[in-house]
């Protein structure tokens, strides 16, 4: 490990001096790059000097105390030496987190869309109510948050909505949200007061800039239509709605949420390019249709990743025994971190123990 840390704090000198050079600030891309680059490298460099230092400062207070003969300081250098000993031994386990693989997605900004499963209107209710749960995590994490498309439902809530999440850290952080969501409450539309159970499927995608994903215009159908809202009524009486046509893969976006016929244009292709870059990767896997089943399964009851249980006011993730809060309204509200630290962990263990690092599958 210590041939690795020297390698990497010569390539963060270098990386430093890169930034420094003229060419480079006119340079957005690279200078870009060059800062991501950098800031990663930072936190592993600085946690190594830190480590280095607490098994100096443990070594040295290890060596006194050997030769002290006056017992009352010879027991406050044992001391001084088990507290840095328990520093070093901290640090060095950040470290060795900081040095496993990273994802190369983990810095991009985030398309997440969310789709109502089973359940009829009270799905399209709750994939709603999971919409608001991740515009309120971002605003928690002061992430910037845009609909690039949305089907709402005739009762409220959404048969199809699809967000933009642009932050730090928004993939690294949400990547594990994607899947089989489950609420089990009463309906509004019940009125025998019975339980019932509903599903919505989430989708976490990298959102892909334009050197990740080349478009060809020529394969693009591109047609304009007038905007409408829940049940057909037009909400707009100019032809500014987009709906894209990517030919070679059949993919088709339509956007309606802005009164610019370019402002939709511009959210189509960000979507475009996210689902583009979503199949390349999955194509480069080759487990395409596998990897989207398991992304998000089928929508229906039995599977699951999480559970929101309303009558008992639980919210529990079923790929990590005894993760479950009893607090579901404030879930809702967006406090997300118990559950992503806990995923983000369980991810981190996995490449530890030498596993593919992804989070374990959901309970059946």
């Amino acid at each position: 490990m210590r041939e690795r840390l020297e390698e990497i704090e010569e390539q963060y000198e270098e990386v430093g001096r890169e930034l420094s050079r003229p060419e480079v600030s006119a340079d957005p891309g690279r200078l870009r790059d060059l800062g991501r680059r950098h800031a990663e490298l930072h936190d592993i460099v600085t946690t190594s000097r830190a480590y280095r230092e607490a098994a100096r400062q443990a070594e040295e207070a290890r060596s006194m105390a050997r030769q002290e003969r006056d017992p009352e300081m010879a027991a406050f250098l044992k001391g001084e030496e088990e507290a840095a000993g328990r520093k070093a031994a901290e640090l060095q386990k950040h470290l060795e987190t900081l040095l496993l693989p990273k994802d190369p997605n983990d810095d991009k900004d985030v398309v997440l869309e969310i789709r109502a499963g089973a359940g009829g209107q009270e799905a399209s209710l709750f994939a709603g109510d999971l919409y608001e749960m991740y515009r309120r995590y971002a605003e928690r994490r002061r992430w910037k948050t845009d609909v690039l498309s949305s089907s709402p439902s005739d009762l409220g809530g959404f048969r199809e909505v699809v967000l933009e999440i642009k932050g730090k850290g928004a993939y690294s952080r949400l990547k594990h949200e994607s899947g089989v969501h489950r609420v089990q409450r009463i309906p509004v539309t019940e009125s025998g007061g019975r339980i019932h159970t509903s599903t919505a499927t989430v989708a976490v995608l990298p959102e892909a800039e334009e050197v990740d994903v080349q478009v060809d215009p020529e394969d693009l159908q591109i047609d304009v239509f007038r905007s409408s809202g829940p049940g057909g009524q037009s909400v707009n009486t100019t032809d500014s709605a987009v709906r894209v046509t990517h030919k070679p893969s059949g993919i088709v976006i339509s956007v309606q949420e802005e009164r610019s016929q370019r402002q939709n244009r511009e959210k189509a292709m960000r979507y475009l390019r996210a689902r583009l870059l979503k199949l390349a990767q999955e194509e480069q896997q080759r487990q395409e249709a596998a990897a989207r089943k398991a992304q998000v399964g089928t929508g229906e009851r039995s599977e699951k990743i999480r559970t929101y249980n309303f009558p008992q006011n639980r919210v529990t993730d079923h790929r990590i025994p005894g993760l479950s809060v009893q607090n579901l309204p404030q879930v809702l509200a967006g406090d997300l971190d118990r559950f992503v630290d806990a995923l983000l962990a369980d991810e981190r263990q996995g490449q530890l123990r030498g596993g593919d690092g992804q989070a374990a599958p959901a309970a059946g």
